[in-house]
């Protein structure tokens, strides 16, 4: 698998940028690198509020996030509105869903941000709602 960039934001409110290469959503664990041949750390997903797959690591300080869908506009998925444990909401499509599961990937519906897609863990959150 190609190394891909990560920004992995954590229940107790930590952050780490970098790289990863062996994530998969069905596994308890993975590789979080400063580099995309560093190993790295081994991050546990039950620690974290979500795994974010990003754009860049900086993203832009000035873009105003969007929780809307696009009048008119067909998207893949159905629409959702995620809310974490530390009240923070985010809005996008999943293709499936399942509480019982570890967690689901989520596309926000804000297509100029940084993020191109979210992996959140089931018990990081309080309520998801389909729209």
């Amino acid at each position: 698998m190609e190394p891909v960039k990560v920004i992995a934001r954590f229940m107790n409110g930590n952050l780490v940028k970098g790289f990863t290469n062996d994530f998969f959503p069905n596994k308890p664990s993975f590789h979080l690198g400063m580099n995309p041949s560093d190993k790295g750390l081994e991050v546990a997903v039950q620690e974290l509020k979500a795994l974010f797959f990003v754009k860049d690591f900086e993203g832009n300080p000035d873009h105003q996030k969007k929780r809307t869908f696009e009048e008119g506009k067909a998207y893949q998925g159905r629409k959702m509105a995620v809310t974490f444990k530390d009240g923070e909401v985010i809005v996008g499509t999943v293709l499936s869903y399942d509480k019982n599961r570890p967690g689901f990937f989520l596309v926000p519906s804000d297509e100029e941000g940084n993020n191109l897609r979210v992996f959140i863990p089931v018990p990081a959150t309080t309520e998801v709602k389909f729209l």
